[in-house]
């Protein structure tokens, strides 16, 4: 803006400049009409380095708002739970899919198309943390904790330092390591990809597991055992 505003005052000068003999009262006008400009140009400029959002006031531009997390997470449609199935559906007979592109995990009654759970979910943050194939559930544990992600605290159990990873911090002097609850956790892999209750921020954001909504891991907890197929699709 403030370009335009200097290219307006400059091309008036000039005109007043090459004319000045042969239109007096147009010269003096052109005069007029640049200090006016020039004075409206400088006090814009002024409002616009100062006031804020004074752009969008001035000329009616609509500010841009980042969304949120929350609105990220409001475009998760919410987990269904198939009641009709509750009674069906048991560790012996049940199997889990879980598509990381539409970030969504099923449980259904193994052989058909029937689904128990459909719930959103947030797997690795980072393409290849979360692997794909065919695995089974290898252990189950109601109260596991991570033995690699997590905080370190001092004698009181207070955190010194919260969110680190024992590949690559260290426990600061008089503190040791507690690992981040992992509860309802089924696990997948060998080197602890599981499935889990976690925050589910509406895209992909764990270290590699499968994060469940608080209320929907227990159910699947519940309805699978250890060698239940669990299928990870990309």
């Amino acid at each position: 803006m403030a370009s335009r505003l200097t290219n307006v005052v400059t091309t008036q000068r000039l005109l007043v400049r090459q004319w000045p003999d042969r239109h007096p009262q147009f010269s003096a006008c052109r005069m007029n009409s640049v200090r006016s400009t020039f004075a409206f140009a400088l006090a814009a400029l002024l409002i616009l380095s100062v006031v804020p959002n004074a752009s969008a006031q001035l000329f009616g531009q609509k500010r841009k708002v980042m969304s949120g997390p929350g609105k990220l997470i409001s475009r998760q449609p919410a987990p269904k739970v198939d009641k009709s199935l509750e009674s069906e559906i048991s560790p012996d007979n049940s199997s889990v899919l879980i598509s990381i592109s539409k970030q969504r995990a099923y449980l259904r009654i193994r052989g058909t198309d029937q689904i128990y759970i459909d719930t959103p979910i947030s797997s690795g943050k980072r393409a290849g943390m979360t692997p794909t194939g065919n695995f089974s559930v290898m252990e189950k544990d109601p109260d596991h904790r991570s033995s690699i992600y997590g905080d370190f605290v001092d004698s009181r159990g207070r955190t010194v330092r919260s969110g680190i990873s024992l590949k690559v911090d260290s426990a600061p002097a008089g503190t040791h390591y507690v690992g981040a609850p992992m509860k309802w956790f089924c696990r997948l892999t060998s080197n602890g990809v599981g499935m889990h209750v976690g925050i589910l921020p509406g895209y992909p954001a764990s270290h590699g597991c499968i994060r469940l909504p608080a209320d929907i891991a227990p159910l699947i907890y519940q309805k699978v055992k250890v060698g239940t197929p669990v299928a990870i699709e990309p």
